[in-house]
């Protein structure tokens, strides 16, 4: 006999529960998975419709084809944006919108006019190299 008929022999003689027992626990853990992802997914779908319903006039905000634009108006399912300042306004379905993005923060120069300028010598000669100075240890 060969090892093959060997197994095939045992597996008969228990009646395969082992295999029965190995499938349902695969089967158990599938179902789970599918229910954890689902449910994660439910979730994500959820906070989006919240983060639509809220916009209001005046929220920066992207598309998901990319455009950003600020809130002019909601109305119902549309939302007009304007993607600057005085331009044109165009009309989007408010499932359309992607998330809210915080408007750009200008960098303000915060050194004053004596710090911003550094003194840079021309020459080597002029840096204080330390035999100038008083040694205390001697």
């Amino acid at each position: 006999m060969t090892f093959h008929a060997d197994v095939t022999a045992a597996a008969q003689s228990t009646g395969g529960g082992g295999s029965n027992l190995s499938f349902l626990l695969i089967l158990v853990l599938a179902v789970g998975a599918f229910w954890l992802m689902s449910r994660r997914s439910r979730k994500m779908q959820k906070q989006q419709a919240e983060f639509r319903n809220n916009l209001t006039a005046g929220d920066e905000v992207m598309t998901g084809s990319g455009l950003f634009g600020t809130v002019v108006d909601v109305d119902d399912d549309v939302v007009w944006l304007e993607s600057e300042p005085g331009g044109a306004r165009t009309r989007w379905i408010r499932a359309a919108i992607a998330k809210k993005i915080e408007p750009p923060v200008e960098a303000e120069n915060d050194l004053t006019d004596d710090e911003s300028e550094v003194e840079v010598p021309d020459d080597i000669s002029s840096l204080d190299t330390g035999e100038n100075r008083k040694d205390d240890d001697k």
